[in-house]
């Protein structure tokens, strides 16, 4: 059945609409986001779709295909952050920030199905968050931009969940577009989609997910933003984005902490690559990015130490076997790896990861194509 039509069975009338979020992958800046620095992600195929109806007593309904259990009933006006709502926390909490931001919504009847993997690192959550608030900003005649629903999706995820994300993922699954990439200064939200032709270029990019499963509420991420935002005051920085590359040993000789340190450190040089990816895009040249990324995943293993074993093992084996160069991409401890390999050496390079996770006992990695598409969209 279709989403509109599971939404008829389980409601008893037709849904007043259809929205999709897409997932997102992040080429390269990782936790740069919510030191007001660089990202590049592009959005995936795989999307939360919602089907809508407005209501106006103070009742949101609630229901997910992909999870066990019937509908959950709340109220507007007594929705509170860490209420403990399982994965319902997200779309009520994308309520709960349009409501507390003044918003007129008076409730919602929603039903939700998602073909984004979850604890992949390519963010299910925001795709969940986006759509939600995209139907109810249509529904409710809000008004609210692409950027202002993305900032409000996202405060849902901090406040109301209780995860300290940055805004990337928001801002990707709201605001990307097909074919492209999208060059996101999170500080201001200003962006420039990227020309992202591949398939132009006799190129691939695999997205490989490990199949481990990452939780970000656990603290360790919570942790790295808060070493993150120390190091900038030790520097008498706004922010991390505010540190010179050019300048970093002497920036790091004045830090104190070593773990504070190595944070630092990656931060101020993914920046750089996002600005040295960008420019070799622009130039024609993404064969280049390749070794970028394979140093972006030295810096997230080495210095954010965000990485694990099977991550590690995706690259080592991917690059080993001719890839152009590869990544951990998402917030880390499990989740997916990207890989930049030419078309004609895609399978093989898939292949080799296969044989070594088999070799090495994990459970065997899903492998797919990143293909840039569409951001969120009425249906």
């Amino acid at each position: 059945m279709s989403v509109a039509a599971d939404f008829e069975a389980l409601y008893g009338a037709a849904p007043d609409g259809v929205w999709a979020a897409p997932g997102r992958v992040n080429l390269i800046g990782e936790y740069t986001d919510f030191n007001d620095g660089f990202v590049l992600p592009l959005a995936l195929p795989h999307t939360t779709v919602a089907a809508v109806s407005r209501r106006d007593d103070g009742v949101l309904r609630l229901h997910s295909a992909d999870v066990d259990g019937g509908i959950v009933q709340l109220g507007t006006d007594s929705l509170e952050p860490l209420s403990g709502g399982g994965w319902a926390a997200y779309p009520a909490g994308v309520v709960w920030a349009l409501r507390e931001a003044g918003q007129p919504v008076t409730g919602a009847d929603i039903h939700l199905a998602s073909t984004v993997p979850t604890g992949a690192g390519l963010s299910s959550s925001a795709a969940l968050e986006v759509v939600t608030a995209l139907a109810l900003n249509d529904l409710f005649g809000l008004g609210l931009s692409r950027p202002e629903l993305a900032r409000l999706a996202q405060r849902a995820e901090n406040a109301f969940v209780g995860v300290p994300c940055g805004v990337m993922d928001q801002m990707a699954s709201a605001c990307a577009e097909e074919g492209h990439a999208l060059h996101l200064d999170t500080r201001d939200l200003s962006y420039r989609q990227v020309p992202f032709d591949l398939d132009r270029e006799g190129l691939r990019l695999l997205v490989v997910d490990t199949r481990v499963k990452h939780a970000l509420g656990d603290g360790a991420y919570a942790e790295r933003r808060a070493g993150c935002e120390a190091g900038a005051r030790a520097l008498g920085a706004r922010a991390l984005r505010d540190v010179s590359a050019a300048h970093l040993p002497e920036s790091l000789a004045r830090l104190g902490d070593e773990t504070i340190l190595r944070y630092v450190r990656h931060v101020v040089t993914d920046n750089a690559r996002v600005e040295r990816t960008i420019a070799l895009l622009d130039a024609g040249d993404t064969r280049a990015v390749g070794p970028v990324l394979t140093e972006g995943h030295a810096s997230l293993r080495d210095d954010l130490r965000v990485s694990c074993a099977e991550l590690d093992l995706v690259v080592e084996v991917a690059n080993a076997a001719g890839a152009l160069g590869a990544r951990m991409t998402g917030g880390g401890f499990g989740g997916s790896a990207v890989v930049l390999v030419d078309t004609d050496r895609a399978d093989e390079v898939a292949a080799a990861v296969g044989k070594a996770f088999a070799e090495a006992g994990h459970a065997a990695p899903g492998v797919f194509p990143a293909v840039p598409s569409a951001g969120a969209r009425r249906l």
